[in-house]
């Protein structure tokens, strides 16, 4: 389909994709190559996301990525992951867990560190909340994200003290902090996992910074979680800027004119839905690769149907850099086409090289390379130093993606929209917030990120920091909101 004159108009696959060829080469022209960019999900496949970072090189840009939700793009020195075997979550005897929805973010983790702590592993976390586990928690660090640093920091400083060596910030030792630290120093299996909210924190570099130095003096692993399902298969194929080009915040900004949407919904998968869609509004060429007719229509101008994972061959990468291909289980519906096909096809009516491929299978070769250096090529080291965020009085928001809201597959999936965890979202509120607003149950709260405004009901929650506002994100009710992180208002409506 394309719009024209504000209508969309269905066509066909030649007429679309020859009209986005001559777009994209006349927006060249006019404006330079560094004017267009590309934004992927980590749920898009290896071959997709290869050939759609390849498009764009080819055309002279830089301007990929698929870190949509996150705040923090110091460049990656490897490919970030788990930092240990997925099995080996079940056999722990120490964990620290940051910044982690655990149980509704990685429910099959969850259930290897539950089976971890039936037998006897103590699991500590460092959050802004504290949601129920369903297991035994040793202890929680309870902080606003802006002191998430500080408290990383705090649990170095007591690992430091015990061992008699310099830590890596100075930080006063609270007894939380050194309950942490002297649990990680004892037991022989152990790990430091970086959660969802870890990684899309405004200050992701300097909390894995902290994770590497306690690991390193703990004998810790360290790793993410990871996002998405091929998270790791993203950063293998470079579905990242390389040097001179912008990241997925700089591109939704409104920096360019013309931009290719790989199973994205800017409103529903950015770290800023309301500036995203706004800058995205003002390009003169967005084109949606989505297997669903009513996505991204708020800023779309052509809608290329591709086929969802199901329908076609593929592979991810998981999140212990396992390589893992598949075949489409059924046909592609209608006209439906594999994504990686149509960014083939794109590729040569752009007179671009390197669009020859037949198959899938050629597409992952070429990808990927030798499937076996795929471990020597993860790593989580970094370079970046932690600074602890200036101290702020202020109300903070906390987001967490409603795990029936994290892609536009399962936003559309009926049977998952009908259970508890679809429920419309409501605003968390700490104890202390919800006592001086003078809140009862079932109350209306109008909340407010700069011009962006929301009206949620909210809910007490005993378990929140005291200047910490839990409010989940990927919906249609908080669309309208900013930042996943930062300042926040929040008054009785």
């Amino acid at each position: 389909m394309i719009k024209q004159n504000g209508e969309w108009h269905a066509t066909d696959w030649t007429t679309a994709l020859e009209y986005v060829s001559r777009s994209l080469t006349e927006i060249k022209q006019q404006h330079g190559a560094k004017r267009i960019g590309a934004i992927g999900s980590g749920h898009s496949t290896v071959e997709e996301l290869h050939l759609l970072a390849k498009l764009v090189r080819g055309l002279g840009s830089e301007n990929v990525d698929h870190r949509v939700r996150h705040a923090d793009f110091t460049a990656p020195e490897g490919v970030r992951w788990l930092g240990t075997s997925i099995a080996s979550l079940s056999t722990l005897q120490r964990v620290l867990v940051v910044g982690s929805f655990l149980r509704k973010d990685h429910p099959l983790f969850a259930a290897r560190l539950r089976h971890a702590a039936r037998k006897g592993a103590k699991v500590h976390s460092l959050h802004a909340v504290q949601d129920d586990w369903l297991m035994p928690v040793a202890s929680a660090l309870t902080v606003a994200p802006s002191g998430w640093v500080q408290a990383l920091a705090e649990i170095a400083a007591a690992v430091a003290a015990e061992k008699g060596v310099s830590a890596p910030l100075n930080a006063n030792i609270t007894d939380a902090a050194k309950a942490v630290a002297t649990s990680l120093l004892s037991g022989e299996r152990k790990a430091v996992l970086l959660g969802n909210a870890a990684a899309q924190h405004p200050q992701a570099s300097g909390l894995l910074s902290l994770a590497n130095w306690i690991g390193e003096q703990t004998g810790a692993t360290v790793g993410y979680l990871t996002e998405a399902a091929n998270t790791v298969g993203a950063q293998l194929v470079n579905a990242l800027p390389r040097q001179g080009g912008l990241n997925a915040q700089q591109m939704l900004n409104g920096s360019l004119k013309a931009c290719v949407l790989l199973n994205t919904e800017p409103a529903f998968d950015a770290a800023n839905p309301a500036a995203a869609v706004r800058g995205l509004q003002d390009a003169a060429l967005v084109v949606a690769l989505t297997p669903f007719k009513n996505a991204a229509l708020d800023v779309a101008d052509v809608l290329l149907p591709v086929a969802p994972f199901t329908e076609t061959s593929g592979t991810f990468v998981n999140a212990e850099g396992r390589v893992q291909s598949f075949h489409g289980v059924v046909k592609p519906l209608a006209e439906t086409r594999p994504a990686w096909k149509v960014l083939r096809v794109l590729g040569n009516l752009l007179g671009l090289d390197g669009f020859a491929q037949e198959t899938s299978e050629e597409v992952r070769a070429e990808a990927l390379g030798d499937v076996a250096t795929v471990p020597v090529r993860l790593s989580n080291k970094t370079s970046a130093v932690a600074k602890p965020a200036a101290a702020t009085h202020a109300l903070e928001r906390v987001s967490d993606v409603m795990i029936y809201a994290s892609d536009s597959l399962v936003r559309r999936a009926t049977s998952l929209q009908l259970t508890k965890d679809a429920r419309p979202p409501i605003a968390g509120l700490s104890a202390p917030l919800w006592a001086e607003l003078g809140l009862t149950d079932s109350a209306v709260v109008r909340l407010a990120q700069g011009d962006a405004v929301a009206v949620l009901t909210a809910q007490l929650d005993s378990t929140l920091a005291a200047n910490a506002v839990r409010v989940p994100t990927g919906h249609p009710a908080t669309a309208s909101l900013g930042a996943m992180f930062g300042p926040i208002t929040v008054e009785k409506a």
